[in-house]
């Protein structure tokens, strides 16, 4: 019986999502499992309590989100203009995996203990004391501090207790020496009311999770499982929900390791389904891999259609600036102060934002750029995890220049800056792109008398709008240092299209009239193709 409890959570996942792009695309239904004899052998592996339909899972609607551009300049009159482009136009091959089938795969896949409901969680964070694992950059107490933002970030979590406590092997299966572990078994079990325990490492093996399970009696998560829950909280859109089911595929290999393990120990784990010659482990095994093929089909999709829409952007000559930084340091706060969308909502929680968003603003040459809103980083991640988001993280090979937010008034605002450079080389951003980096210390209203330590680094903040001049200057020199745009004082026929022509195709600075000739000397910042153009046009060269 114990064997069939354990199972039971993996059984959605033996079964094919029926939606309408399914039963279009496919053959007359059937089940994953290949044979008759796989299905009718799960069947009888089922007491009839379990035999009835799993029950429905509740979806929260969704819409497709749109990538916006709020065009804020108007070339004559002033007014402010805009037009958008919707990132979720109709796929031409019209085999692109459906809305539907994509919040089917989202919420039926939600790791056992992990969606929905409330925990009471017991927090416990190993301080390494030396070895390649100590931390350098921060303390036991900041670490425990970040892992307590993370738990109160999920609205029906709440943090119970707190311990750090030292250890010499944080490898071995419980972490803790014999001493330390025993003190922190009885402290759990005399805390009323945990529903989980929350030990704040990157990942725990699968071995490790079962033998703290048992040890405890309670759910344990690790950083990697608690942080993919508030992934899965934030999903809005599409490709948010199809990267956080591919980041879970791990999570939920480890988690069927577990159950085979216990169920070995009681003979049922090698059982061979309805002489087929697969074990219902290499069963789910082969399932989670086709589902994990299927993600990463539509991603590839997803994938292509942002190249095609950079595609575009390089051919309207938008300059693109990437604005990124540690979770929380203040990334949409500052695009809502520098474009002036009030659209934008900025949330003081860790990974309010989990899709890429564009929004356009002026430079002070009246230049017309994209700040795109990118995903939060934060320290200790599995490569996994950053892995599954790559379709995200493209955007911000392809910018024109990067913003580096920090929290300048985080205590471990240095570490925070180490852990985004060091994600930021493993994501083999293109050195031109580090080398121009603008680092700004945002939150400076919350440091009393804020003097940088580093030069080059350039004080805001964004909550009360101050050094955002400075930082549209250094911007703009950067954007036409990395574009290849030139500044030009061009000679124009007032009674010819040459000045509208430079309004439409190029940022004009400053224009100098000379009503003696109908002339007008303008000042513009041009590319090097639309130059071409103008030489061409007007010029005849």
């Amino acid at each position: 019986m114990t064997s069939v409890r354990r199972i039971y959570p993996w059984l959605p996942l033996l079964q094919r999502p029926c939606t309408q792009s399914c039963q279009r695309a496919a053959p007359p239904p059937r089940s994953l499992l290949h044979t008759p004899h796989h299905a009718a052998a799960l069947t009888s592996f089922k007491p009839q309590w379990l035999r009835a339909s799993p029950p429905t899972l509740q979806s929260r609607a969704f819409a497709l989100s749109a990538c916006r551009f709020k065009r804020t300049d108007s070339f004559n009159s002033g007014q402010q203009t805009g037009f958008t482009e919707d990132e979720e136009e109709e796929e031409q091959d019209g085999d692109f995996i459906e809305d539907s089938e994509v919040e089917e795969l989202f919420q039926e896949q939600a790791p056992e203990g992990i969606a929905g409901g409330q925990h009471r969680v017991f927090i416990v964070q190993p301080d390494v004391k030396w070895g390649r694992k100590k931390q350098h950059l921060t303390t036991a107490e900041l670490m425990m501090a970040e892992a307590v933002g993370l738990v109160n970030t999920l609205d029906n979590w709440r943090v119970v207790d707190t311990v750090v406590l030292s250890t010499k092997t944080p490898e071995k299966k419980r972490i803790f020496g014999k001493g330390n572990f025993q003190f922190l078994t009885e402290k759990i079990r005399q805390t009323s009311g945990i529903t989980a325990v929350f030990v704040n490492v990157e990942r725990l093996s699968p071995l490790s999770e079962r033998e703290l399970e048992e040890a405890w009696g309670v759910k344990v998560f690790d950083r990697y499982s608690v942080v993919l829950h508030i992934f899965r909280c934030n999903a809005r859109t599409k490709e948010a929900k199809l990267q956080i089911s591919l980041a879970e595929i791990p999570l939920l290999r480890s988690r069927l390791k577990n159950e085979i393990s216990n169920m070995d120990q009681q003979g049922g784990g090698a059982r061979y389904i309805g002489g087929s010659g697969e074990t219902l482990f290499e069963v789910q095994q082969r399932l989670l891999k086709e589902r994990e093929m299927k993600i990463c089909s539509a991603l590839e999709k997803l994938r292509r259609k942002r190249h095609l829409l950079r595609s575009q952007r390089t051919h309207r000559e938008f300059p693109v600036v990437s604005v990124l930084g540690y979770t929380n340091c203040g990334k949409t706060t500052l695009i809502k102060a520098l474009t002036g969308d009030s659209g934008l909502q900025p949330r003081n929680q860790l990974f309010a934002t989990l899709d890429v968003t564009v929004h356009a603003g002026q430079l002070p040459s009246r230049m017309t750029v994209l700040y795109v809103d990118t995903i939060g980083f934060l320290s200790q991640l599995p490569h996994q995890l950053i892995d599954s988001f790559s379709a995200t993280m493209e955007d911000i090979k392809h910018s024109d220049l990067l913003i580096h937010v920090r929290d300048i008034s985080h205590p471990e605002t240095v570490n925070q800056k180490v852990n985004v450079l060091n994600i930021l080389k493993n994501l083999e951003i293109p050195e031109r792109l580090m080398s121009s980096m603008v680092e700004v210390h945002n939150k400076t209203d919350l440091v009393d008398s804020y003097q940088s330590a580093e030069p080059s680094a350039l004080p805001i903040s964004a909550l009360e709008e101050r050094g955002l001049d400075e930082l549209k200057k250094a911007v703009e020199e950067e954007i036409v240092k990395s574009t290849g745009k030139h500044i030009f004082d061009l000679k124009v026929d007032l009674s010819t299209p040459q000045l509208s022509w430079l309004y439409k195709e190029a940022t004009v600075r400053d224009v100098q009239v000379n009503a003696d000739d109908g002339s007008a000397v303008v000042k513009v910042i041009i590319s090097n193709a639309a130059y071409g153009r103008y030489k061409k046009l007007f010029t005849g060269r």
